[in-house]
């Protein structure tokens, strides 16, 4: 009768042990389905969008690579402060996107050094000292650089005047 009760108590354990088993692998199925059925939904409706917006997209304009003309030699400017005479060394660049654009300002760059030189001549030393007044030089060198070529070609022709070497003495 002893074997009787030991066997039964080693059957029960087997037995439970299956059983969890079972549930936990049922679990593991319901998650699955779900994170597939859930993937699959939204994968297709994704697909459906990016199918409708692909015309769209294809029109869409290509941004072309884009074209540096530095402008050589650098500009070399003075200035009085409090004072004292201030120097500026400024090596600039042309950052452009249409080289027939830029073709057509390089006619003008007699006019285009002309307006730099005078606003970089034109700018107080305390304010190019820090970072923030630099980058409104920049941005200024930017608006007058795009004006002419807006006068003199019709188009902005450079997205960006870039300054690759800025020294204050």
């Amino acid at each position: 009768m002893a074997t009787k009760d030991a066997a039964d108590a080693e059957a029960k354990p087997a037995g439970r042990l299956k059983l969890i088993i079972v549930i936990v692998l049922a679990l593991l199925l319901a998650v699955g389905l779900s994170v597939g059925g859930t993937w699959f939904f939204l994968h297709k409706t994704s697909g459906d969008a990016e199918a409708e917006h692909a015309p769209a997209a294809a029109a869409a304009p290509v941004k072309q690579a884009a074209i540096y003309e530095e402008l050589v030699p650098a500009f070399v400017v003075n200035f009085n402060h409090q004072g004292r005479a201030r120097y500026m060394q400024v090596s600039v660049a042309l950052m452009a996107r249409d080289q027939a654009a830029l073709d057509a300002l390089k006619v003008h760059m007699p006019v285009l050094r002309n307006r730099l030189v005078m606003l970089f001549s034109s700018q107080d030393f305390e304010s190019l000292v820090t970072p923030v007044g630099k980058e409104m030089l920049r941005q200024q060198a930017t608006a007058s650089v795009q004006e002419l070529a807006q006068k003199e070609t019709g188009n902005l022709a450079v997205e960006q005047v870039l300054f690759t070497n800025l020294v204050l003495q």
